[in-house]
């Protein structure tokens, strides 16, 4: 049962890796499902504060995942209106059935925010920018964590090899 347990840990841990990069599921939670599941091995054992943080680290990252996009167009010059509309676009793209509606909804969302605004095309765009920018940090940092996850869940089982066979 152990190895069953391994493996879809395995996976979870491989899901967050591309998670962090889709917009379908969510990186460093999933990865984090995958520590979960390890830890109901008994050949792997993990202390409950271990997990707890590094829960709180997931959902930390992925509540600032709806943020950071916001706050590069905020960054970039833009203004209320297109943190706004970099918000919405970014909900938006997660709904809409284009491809790639999670990279153009902030983008087109802060664009259009800022022309609302009765702002400049070139601030716009700047604004816009910002949010596009936003949205390859958040991406960068939800791979980073669950980079991290998966090297800790490789440490636990090749640590605890021995315990699995």
């Amino acid at each position: 049962m152990d190895i069953l347990l391994i493996i879809t840990a395995s996976l979870l841990m491989l899901l967050g890796l591309i998670g962090s990069f889709l917009p379908v599921l969510p990186g460093p939670l999933t990865s984090w499902f995958g520590l979960l599941i390890a830890h109901f091995t008994a050949a792997i054992p993990m202390n409950k504060p271990f997990l707890i943080v590094t829960l709180i680290i997931a959902v930390l990252i992925w509540f600032l995942d709806y943020i950071i996009p916001a706050l590069g167009t905020k960054y970039f010059g833009g203004s209320r209106y297109g943190m706004i509309g970099a918000t919405l676009g970014l909900l938006f793209g997660l709904l809409a059935p284009i491809p790639g509606g999670i990279i153009i909804g902030p983008f087109v969302g802060a664009l259009i925010g800022e022309l609302l605004n009765n702002n400049s095309s070139k601030i716009a765009v700047k604004a816009a920018f910002g949010s596009f920018i936003g949205f390859l940090s958040s991406a960068f940092i939800k791979f980073v964590v669950a980079l991290v996850y998966l090297g800790l869940f490789i440490r636990l089982v090749l640590h605890h090899a021995g315990s699995l066979i």
